[in-house]
């Protein structure tokens, strides 16, 4: 295993990035003007596949200084080696520094080995932040990923925080992450790479057509860009559109928890209107315990709150993974005794060398 090389060293000419990654990490740099200030670490999720092999070229060749990749190794299919011998080989000939950090994937009921490795390897992101002092983590999902996101979503029957999909920006573990790519067409990336003669590899489990997200991208969504070339744009724009109405839920349930405290007063909850109590509920149970349910035992709650108006009426039922009780004249929720509401998979990192990520511009 390789890590990143030293700053200091002389970089090998680059290849020059595709014009639609330019494009679109200019107008995102444009949004999020603070990322550009400095000179900590940019990192960039590097899997080698095209979006983040486009993603990478154009963040090295606005910041050469600044940029270090990250290849995540999960270990979870026999080509994972091949992809880390790949963006070792790709790095060393950018001059781009990379670090490859391997995972251990925890597998558990419930939970399907996607959302395991997604987890994986956001803690593993997180972490090499965290060790850099990086700036943000940038993410090569592009306007494909955005639809398919919100198709998923509908199939789901999700709400807002589902439709709204992925956001260009967000906070997790105490890290920023960017999706400088979210508006770009990945076929004008791929042309623009081919073009250019820049290599990418590509992951075979992307065809197994059992994963729900590959078959909607394999089979729903040929025949959707057929009828409407324009659904990325338009589907984009419903997203933002539950994104700004989302907020707005959450500032409400802002406000309504600040009345109804914590834990949280029956009879504030029942001085609401059910939906708005709800609102206010579920954000109390993401801040509070982070945790979130489903919209079945939402509305069972909110009927038991309205019912419970006297001193011996009782209140329990599931909630995600706990139990919320009435205790007095409150709410308490504890999470079950197993450990699945709070696992998270775990990643351990390789030995990162001495000066492996840039700490600050050598200009």
């Amino acid at each position: 295993m390789h890590g990143c090389s030293p700053s200091g060293a002389s970089p090998t000419p680059r290849l020059r990035a595709p014009d639609a990654a330019l494009a679109a990490l200019h107008a995102w740099v444009q949004r999020h003007p603070d990322v550009a200030r400095g000179h900590a670490p940019l990192l960039v999720a590097y899997s080698g596949g095209a979006d983040s092999t486009a993603l990478l070229l154009a963040v090295a060749q606005r910041w050469p200084q600044r940029v270090c990749a990250v290849h995540v190794h999960h270990g979870l299919q026999a080509a994972a080696d091949a992809f880390a011998d790949h963006a070792q080989a790709c790095c060393a000939a950018w001059g781009v520094p990379l670090q490859v950090q391997r995972v251990q994937v925890a597998l558990t009921p419930g939970r399907s080995p996607e959302e395991a490795a997604r987890a994986a390897r956001y803690a593993a992101l997180a972490q090499q932040a965290h060790a850099h002092g990086a700036a943000a983590v940038l993410l090569a999902h592009h306007a494909l990923d955005q639809l398919e996101t919100v198709l998923l979503a509908l199939t789901r029957g999700a709400g807002l925080p589902g439709l709204a999909a992925m956001p260009e920006r967000f906070e997790r573990d105490g890290v920023t992450f960017g999706r400088p790519l979210l508006p770009a067409d990945p076929q004008a990336l791929r042309a623009q790479l081919a073009q250019a003669g820049v290599p990418w590899v590509e992951d075979p489990t992307n065809a197994d057509p059992h994963p729900t997200r590959n078959r909607l991208r394999l089979q729903v969504l040929p025949a959707l860009l057929q009828a409407f070339p324009h659904a990325p744009a338009t589907f984009a724009r419903s997203a933002r559109h539950a994104a700004q109405a989302q907020e707005l839920l959450r500032q409400l349930a802002a406000e309504d928890l600040a009345r109804i405290g914590d834990p949280p007063q029956l009879a504030a909850l029942r001085a609401l209107p059910p939906p708005r109590a709800v609102n206010a509920l579920r954000l109390w149970l993401r801040q509070r315990h982070g945790a979130q349910a489903s919209d079945a035992q939402w509305q069972a709650l909110a009927q038991q709150i309205q019912a419970a108006r006297t001193r011996g009426q009782r209140i329990e039922l599931r909630l995600g993974a706990g139990t919320v009780r009435r205790d007095g004249p409150v709410l308490r929720w504890r999470p079950d005794n197993a450990s699945d509401a709070t696992t998270t998979a775990a990643a351990t990192a390789a030995p990162t060398p001495p000066g492996s990520c840039p700490a600050e511009s050598k200009s």
